[in-house]
């Protein structure tokens, strides 16, 4: 075994539209198609259609409040699941250089469950909630992998725009095949698949269990490029680290030790401090506008349109938060983005009709992704690269746990007040909060510490 010193990162092109879009290089063109590759669990799978079709198999033996109910449980479960496994992942995956192999493994057994889905009949509901949890998992899982590829393929100042191209081709990918998976089931004989009445169980759901497999299939296929382009980091040792470590054992300390040198990188903790306080307004917002809407009677055409126009609008918006951080910083653009943010929250209250849900609808599409693009990119450069895996494995966890207060604070202003309108101008507390922990993140000073750490660890070459 020979040691090197730890490689730089790729210099940055200065030139062409695929610099400024953050494609330049093809391992950065790979590495965003896997989120054209995942995003269509995002849309068909958690938004658009299985919780539909989930309701309805369920009707046969449940209420349909009971139906909701247990989607919400299944998520619960992922939550708690991750929240325990994604620190060790992550930092398995770079303990012994295998950010790819466990991105492709959880992959494939995400993308499994998926697949297994298009045998879910009427009343099949449990193994439906079984699919789906394992489903959510995998997805989940993956990106917290994928994540941690970014820091080892961007250089630092093309890193904002790398992060939010991902997001955009995301925004694509997912919107295209969601699409096409409601073409095909509004209207199944423009594609030859059986339509009209007198149709059995098995042949009425034809057409959603078909976009259940597309899924998987569009989840694998448009996975390959990251395996053949994208390199795996090289496995490092740090000056201090025992060799020779077990496997099964070095993991586990690493995350204990991660956990307590949060403290020592303290811009990188209070970026996921902010991170977590106002991602759980982003969050509020992206799982209640639906009930919201519901509430006060806006179609279901209307909120299926509203989920298209959030994908599409939200592509080109995407790029252009990248390019505004080239210009302003990441921390800036961030800040801009929850300005809009509270005017949507204060619009939402406002809210009468179809047209003005659709407004917000894209409103909502022009600093999603940007936000969570850049929120992202600005903590992968405040932690050393070579500890990635770890470091976003709880970035996840805090994630994760940015899906709990918002809904909390929305129930109990409801019960409070006895007004829905009064809830969604409450979670322009998490706004207001995020942004002033965000201002106390000192950009540089958590840079150089990255930079520093990283610069005392060895590559390990077999």
């Amino acid at each position: 075994m020979s040691e090197t010193t730890h490689n730089a990162l790729p210099s940055s092109g200065k030139s062409g539209l695929m610099s400024r879009l953050g494609l330049a290089r093809p391992e950065l063109r790979a590495w965003a198609m896997y989120d054209w590759a995942v995003s269509a669990v995002q849309t068909t799978i958690m938004v658009a259609v299985f919780p539909v079709y989930f309701v309805n198999i369920a009707k046969v033996d449940l209420p349909e409040s009971r139906a909701t109910q247990a989607i919400a449980t299944a998520n619960t479960i992922v939550a708690v699941v991750l929240a325990i496994l994604s620190p060790v992942l992550g930092a398995v995956s770079d303990y012994v250089a295998a950010k790819k192999r466990l991105l492709g493994a959880s992959m494939l057994v995400g993308a499994a469950a998926v697949a297994g889905m298009f045998f879910v009949q009427q009343g099949d509901y449990r193994l439906a909630l079984v699919l789906f949890v394992i489903s959510l998992i995998g997805a989940t899982a993956s990106t917290v992998f994928y994540d941690a590829l970014l820091p080892h393929i961007a250089s630092e100042d093309e890193i904002d725009r790398v992060s939010s191209a991902g997001y955009a081709v995301g925004y694509i990918g997912g919107g295209l095949l969601l699409a096409l998976n409601l073409a095909w089931i509004l209207k199944p004989e423009w594609f030859g698949l059986p339509s009209g009445p007198n149709l059995s169980g098995s042949e009425k759901s034809l057409p959603t269990r078909l976009a259940f497999l597309s899924v998987a299939v569009w989840w694998v296929v448009f996975s390959i490029p990251l395996f053949r382009r994208v390199p795996e980091p090289p496995r490092t040792r740090e000056p201090d680290e025992i060799r020779g470590g077990n496997v099964l054992v070095v993991p586990f300390v690493r995350v204990a030790e991660t956990f307590q040198a949060l403290r020592g990188y303290k811009q990188a903790f209070l970026m996921l401090l902010a991170f977590m306080i106002y991602n759980d307004g982003i969050q509020t917002i992206q799982k209640m506008a639906a009930t919201y809407g519901k509430e006060l009677g806006i179609a279901d055409s209307v909120l299926i349109a509203s989920i298209l126009i959030v994908q599409f609008v939200g592509f080109p918006f995407a790029f252009l938060f990248g390019a505004i951080a080239a210009r302003i910083g990441a921390k800036h653009a961030i800040f801009i983005g929850l300005v809009v943010y509270a005017g949507i929250s204060i619009l939402g209250f406002y809210m009468r009709s179809a047209a003005h849900f659709v407004l917000l609808a894209a409103l909502v599409a022009t600093v999603q992704g940007g936000t969570q693009a850049l929120s992202r990119s600005l903590f992968a450069s405040l932690i050393p690269p070579h500890k990635s895996g770890e470091f976003f494995g709880f970035y996840s966890v805090f994630e994760k746990f940015a899906s709990i207060f918002g809904p909390l604070l929305f129930w109990i202003t409801i019960a409070t007040t006895g007004s829905s309108r009064n809830a969604i101008l409450s979670v322009i507390f998490f706004f207001a909060l995020g942004a002033i922990v965000l201002s106390r993140v000192r950009v540089k000073e958590g840079q150089a510490a990255a930079r520093a750490a990283d610069a005392d660890v060895v590559t390990v070459a077999s």
